[in-house]
């Protein structure tokens, strides 16, 4: 079944034609290009939120897209780009079987006591607050990956998603436990623009003193703060030393601890993402303050990807790993259009 993935972002349209044997055939520029390809047998589409209504993979008809179109409230800033992605795609490959896969699926069965807020009962039953945690299928892709490459499926595994957006996951025998962002994609690390978590209480001090619109104060949070807001450039190849890496190692180091508690200790890690992959001085600088949780890292291998950098006789085994999501999104339109 030859496959072709969209990721559909905030501002691109990322697509990708996998083989039978998910071997990449090309990552096409645009719905045009594609007419120079071997045409898919099936289309398999990344969408940011499921809801608890979306637990795995789903084919896509009618009703699936009402169900996923319900959902933009609570991402009113993705979930309209992954809908627009399937009308393109639909326009350009009409009749072909679509699935779509939910970056929120793989953190469904966090247990209660990870997933709610401490907000009043009839709030959280009218409107759904829990904590959803997204990335899921970055997540997901990376433990499969680990778990290929170690023979064994990892008791205690914390996935470090780390790009322009960043999460991390603890994962129990290959299920996500915790994971640091919730309702939406805002809660937790520093990332690129985003704040990551910030004190609601200044929020609502912020919002008043500025008068700010509830609008207002989301563009800031979601696009002029973070490393940009800390360092005046949302890159991180660009940003070697200083104030804001200091903020972003402080909150990487306190997740990471945050998520082995979750776990009851700590065996695999794993960082993947851009930043995740291609930052060595990143992951040696947050490595070098959690050596309490047995993590060393080897420096004559921690420029490699897809590959265990563990520093001999430490506890914890690490590993870079290349980031898939495609490939996660292609197991899941398999698994649908198959059985």
């Amino acid at each position: 079944m030859r496959i072709l993935v969209v990721n559909a972002g905030s501002s691109s349209l990322k697509l990708s034609l996998l083989d039978h044997d998910d071997t990449l055939i090309a990552q096409p520029a645009s719905l045009d290009a594609l007419r120079e390809l071997p045409t898919p047998d099936a289309i398999g589409h990344r969408v940011v939120h499921g809801g608890a209504d979306f637990t795995g993979p789903v084919r896509i008809d009618d009703q699936v897209e009402a169900r996923i179109r319900a959902l933009t409230e609570l991402a009113p800033l993705h979930q309209p780009k992954s809908l627009h992605g399937i009308d393109l795609v639909r326009a350009a490959l009409p009749g072909l079987p679509e699935v779509a896969c939910f970056d929120t699926a793989f953190h469904t069965h966090l247990p209660a006591a990870a997933a709610t807020y401490a907000l009043p009962a009839d709030w959280r039953n009218k409107y759904g607050l829990r904590r959803y945690g997204f990335h899921g299928l970055s997540h997901a892709y990376a433990t499969r990956r680990v778990t290929e490459t170690l023979g064994r499926t990892p008791r205690r595994l914390i996935v470090c998603h780390l790009g322009a957006g960043a999460s991390l996951c603890a994962v129990a025998d290959g299920r996500s436990v915790d994971t640091t962002m919730g309702f939406t994609p805002l809660e937790g690390l520093v990332m690129a623009t985003r704040s990551g978590s910030v004190d609601p209480g200044l929020l609502l001090w912020l919002q008043e003193r500025e008068d700010l619109s509830p609008a207002e104060l989301a563009d800031t949070l979601e696009h002029r703060s973070g490393l940009l807001a800390l360092a005046g450039t949302a890159d991180m190849r660009d940003i070697h030393d200083g104030l804001a890496l200091d903020v972003y190692l402080h909150r990487l180091r306190a997740a990471i601890g945050a998520m082995a508690a979750s776990l009851g200790g700590l065996d695999t890690l794993v960082f993947t993402g851009g930043v995740g992959e291609h930052a060595p001085a990143v992951r040696r600088r947050a490595a070098d303050g959690l050596g309490f949780l047995g993590i060393a890292l080897d420096p004559a291998r921690d420029d490699t990807t897809d590959a265990e950098i563990t520093q001999k006789g430490a506890a914890v085994r690490t590993f870079v790993i290349t980031a898939r999501e495609d490939l996660e999104i292609a197991t899941g339109v398999r698994k649908i259009l198959t059985r």
